[in-house]
């Protein structure tokens, strides 16, 4: 079994389609130990509380410095024995102090075909920019901005049309199908680090 700790700060709409993938049996190797947020007020919260999940708020402005907040985080995950660390919407870089304690641990979602449009604002990005296709990918988090290894992408058409708010509904979308995907070959252990490589099993 795979235990997983949630890290988010928002509305956690890839943390919801986690808890549906756990529930309706998809991730059947994943217990989901606990959910911590940075935002008293985060959606998150509430999600975890209706699905019985433990869910914690730790206060950034309680600590003296980042790293006291996240030893803190470290140290209620391990409480819990968390294997894997998901970020769903955490609007928080880690430090490497973090990414070193969990290397190759720390999963993220970015609604981009990184390596293109790492960061900020990725829709508005890809308008500008022109593309004709963007989409979504999971990758293992590094020291730097949405530059670790890629596990899964997932490519959306752009519209002429596209709004930013139409471009992310879509993206979206698949966002909730390849996260849960990328958790369980984690949990199933066929993900295998290779330098900047993930290969599938």
């Amino acid at each position: 079994m795979t235990n997983i700790g949630v890290l988010a700060s928002g509305r956690g709409s890839n943390f919801q389609s986690i808890i549906d993938s756990v529930e309706e049996g998809y991730l059947d190797r994943v217990a989901i130990k606990l959910v911590i947020s940075d935002n008293g007020n985060a959606r998150a919260l509430e999600r975890a509380e209706k699905h019985g999940i433990d869910n914690i708020y730790i206060n950034p402005g309680d600590f003296d410095d980042d790293r006291d907040f996240e030893e803190e985080m470290i140290s209620v995950m391990e409480d819990r024995d968390v294997d894997l660390v998901v970020m769903a919407g955490f609007m928080r870089i880690l430090s490497p102090f973090f990414i070193r304690h969990y290397r190759n641990r720390v999963m993220n979602i970015h609604p981009s075909l990184l390596p293109s449009f790492q960061g900020l604002h990725p829709h508005k990005q890809a308008l500008e920019y022109g593309v004709k296709v963007s989409g979504c990918t999971v990758h293992f988090a590094d020291e730097g901005v949405d530059s670790g290894p890629i596990i899964l992408q997932k490519a959306v058409p752009v519209k002429d049309d596209d709004t930013e708010d139409s471009l992310a509904a879509r993206v979206l979308e698949e966002e909730h199908k390849i996260y849960p995907e990328a958790i369980k070959l984690y949990s199933e252990e066929r993900l295998k680090i290779e330098g900047r490589r993930v290969m599938i099993d």
